[in-house]
């Protein structure tokens, strides 16, 4: 489905990241693997990869870092000479009561999970554009739709990404860019790995389906938007949460 595409998956070492890098890569995509701290998960990522005779290749950088960010298209460019699909994976959960929550900790989260969608997505739909083609999906949350006690900065900078979502897909059609927005609900990974078992019962109890979900519910979605079968979709946020009751 994604053959001879160029994909860059940001905090693509684990979890939701990694399912869609190997979805990404069974499907001939030419994956590029972003990271910034776990370069042995990453290192590991790329071998599981390529040892199956697909292609895959892996980049240090920190989204929310823009020297970083313009080196790592820099280096697209030099390799591959074009980008196809961007996935805005790269995030931080750290939960807190707001009155409790330090302004270092409001930065870094937005600086993160908001700044670096923003530079990722602005450098490669400078790309995208002059190709006249491209598709953008972003990672938000359905904390970002529905808030959650506790989770204000982090339902914030997701919030953000849905605002910033359907303004990039209203801004990109025109040079034929689709930009989408993925919701995840509760979905076992790293960022939900030390929740309390008794919180865990209270969460998977609101949801419809009566379990959690895993990154390749996820990143199935990632690649339907990716594919042809994504084309005349734009401006949308798709949630994936089993049908997580409010």
């Amino acid at each position: 489905m994604l053959k001879d595409k160029v994909v860059l998956i940001t905090g693509a070492s684990r979890g939701i990241g990694r399912a869609t890098a190997l979805l990404a890569a069974e499907n001939h995509a030419h994956v590029i693997i972003n990271y910034k701290e776990s370069e042995e998960k990453a290192a590991e990522l790329v071998e599981n990869i390529t040892e199956k005779g697909l292609q895959a290749t892996m980049i240090k950088a920190d989204v929310s870092v823009e020297n970083e960010v313009k080196d790592m298209f820099d280096f697209i460019k030099k390799h591959y000479s074009k980008l196809d699909i961007l996935v805005n994976n790269a995030g931080i959960l750290k939960s807190n009561l707001l009155a409790m929550t330090s302004t270092e900790l409001f930065d870094h989260t937005i600086d993160v999970n908001l700044k670096g969608t923003f530079l990722c997505s602005r450098y490669a739909s400078n790309m995208m554009r002059k190709q006249g083609s491209g598709k953008i999906i972003n990672l938000s949350s359905v904390i970002g739709l529905n808030g959650n006690a506790g989770q204000t900065v982090y339902s914030a900078s997701k919030a953000g990404v849905i605002g910033f979502t359907k303004s990039a897909a209203k801004e990109l059609g025109r040079y034929g860019i689709t930009v989408n927005a993925i919701a995840p609900g509760f979905i076992e990974t790293d960022l939900t790995r030390d929740i309390k078992e008794e919180v865990r019962e209270k969460i998977i109890s609101n949801i419809a389906l009566g379990r959690s979900g895993n990154p390749e519910d996820v990143a199935k979605v990632v690649l339907f938007l990716s594919s042809e079968l994504g084309n005349y979709v734009s401006g949308q946020v798709i949630s994936v949460d089993g049908c997580q009751i409010i």
